[in-house]
This record gives structure tokens, C-alpha cells and sequence, in this order.
């Protein structure tokens, strides 16, 4: 069983769609995939979550486990603590991941490597797994996607590389450039780069743009992008 966290440089830069691409690519290879929510924030019990967006981007065809949710769009740890529910450890997401059977596990967080999900400032990089991050395209995420491999480099967690999980249709500057320097700031390779608004597309349409757009490490045919 392979299992990798996918994180991102922050909140709304695609990491739901960069998961369903890439569970999406395993599940049509014949993989038995799962993806596991540790904690989901901001949803009412109920209510669907970006689990619920995973089934729907790739068809129903994987699975999914949620372990804690919280009704206020805060980091998981102040959204407990304000709600007075149970906090999420990092014991419990690992027996949950020993549980799953699958080929392919994919643990998707909540915001950025480093929030925490407890007041004890557990958090996902205290899992001892590779690490997928998900960057926006433009101003800043250098300095964010930097950030993000210095903590993996001092934890000796692996970052297997980026995808760019929402790239605009007309890039500026900096969004154009970005795709040569996160490489660089990272040290690690450029795995993939999703158009816009993949969010609202039917699971026909994420596994092409996911087959086109990423790495053949991830499962895709790989277009290098233009700079």
C-alpha cells in the first residue's frame, strides 16, 4: 500500500482537485484507492465536505474516510477547541491509515503543512509519510512553497514534488515564471499543472485534464508546460 499526504502552500489552491486527478488516474489503472480526510472544517455535521467533491470528481470510483469535522472554517485545532469537540491526534490518524485496505492512500489536510490539529501543535507533518504539495500559481507562493520544504527537510519528511493546482488560462508574470522557480526553491521536481476551475468539471473531464497535466509519476502523460 503506497500512502502520501497532499498538502498546499494554503487554503483554496486546488488540493481537493489535485487528490481527486490523482486518485482519479489510480482508479482508472485498476488501483483500489482511498482518501482520507483527517479533519474537515467549516461544514456542518451533514453537510457535504470535499470528500463529497472527491466522489463526484472521480465518479464514485473511490473511497473515503473523514476522521473529525468541525463546523467552523478555522484551523482544526481552534475549531475544536471553540466547538468543544474532540480534538484530532495524530494516534488516531495513524490507526485509522493502518485500518484502510487499499493500493493508494491519499491524506488530504486541512490548509498548509503546518496547522495544527491539536493543541498539543500536532500536525500532519508529524505523520512519517511523502508529502505531495499543492502551490497556487502566482505573487508569493514562492516564499510559501520554500517554507514548506524547509519544515519537510528538518522533520527528514519526503516532498515528492509540486502541482500548480488551479494555473489561469492567461498566466501573468509571475504565474508564468513560478512554474521554473518552484523547483528551484523546493528541491523538488515539478509534478503537474491544473487548469482553473476543475472544481465544477464531471470525472470525464478531471481524468483528461489530469492525464494531460500530470507527471507520469502521478499517474499522468505529462505536457510540459510553457514558461
Amino acid at each position: 500500500m503506497r500512502t502520501m499526504i497532499v498538502t498546499g502552500t494554503g487554503t483554496g489552491v486546488g488540493k481537493t482537485v489535485v487528490t481527486a486527478a490523482v486518485a482519479a488516474l489510480a482508479a482508472a489503472a485498476g488501483q483500489r484507492v482511498v482518501v482520507v480526510k483527517p479533519a474537515q472544517t467549516g461544514i456542518a455535521p451533514g453537510e457535504p465536505g470535499d470528500l463529497a467533491d472527491v466522489e463526484r470528481l472521480t465518479g464514485g470510483r473511490v473511497g473515503t474516510l473523514e476522521l473529525a469535522r468541525y463546523p467552523e472554517p478555522l484551523a482544526p485545532a481552534t475549531a475544536a477547541r471553540r466547538s468543544g469537540l474532540e480534538p484530532l491526534h495524530i494516534v488516531t490518524v495513524e490507526q485509522a491509515l493502518r485500518d484502510v485496505q487499499a493500493d493508494l492512500v491519499l491524506v488530504e489536510g486541512a490548509g498548509g503543512l503546518l496547522v495544527r490539529l491539536n493543541d498539543e501543535a500536532e500536525t500532519l507533518a508529524d505523520l512519517d509519510l511523502p508529502v505531495l504539495l499543492v502551490a497556487s500559481a502566482g505573487l508569493g507562493v514562492l516564499n510559501t512553497a520554500a517554507l514548506t520544504a524547509e519544515a519537510l527537510r528538518s522533520r527528514g519528511r519526503e516532498l515528492v514534488g509540486t502541482v500548480v493546482g488551479a494555473y489561469p488560462e492567461q498566466p501573468d508574470l509571475a504565474e508564468r515564471t513560478n512554474l521554473g522557480d518552484l523547483p528551484v526553491v523546493t528541491g523538488a521536481p515539478l509534478l503537474g499543472v491544473l487548469p482553473a476551475g476543475l472544481g465544477d468539471a464531471d470525472p470525464a473531464a478531471l481524468e483528461r485534464a489530469a492525464r494531460c497535466g500530470l507527471h507520469p509519476l502521478l499517474g499522468g502523460q505529462w505536457i510540459e508546460p510553457e514558461s
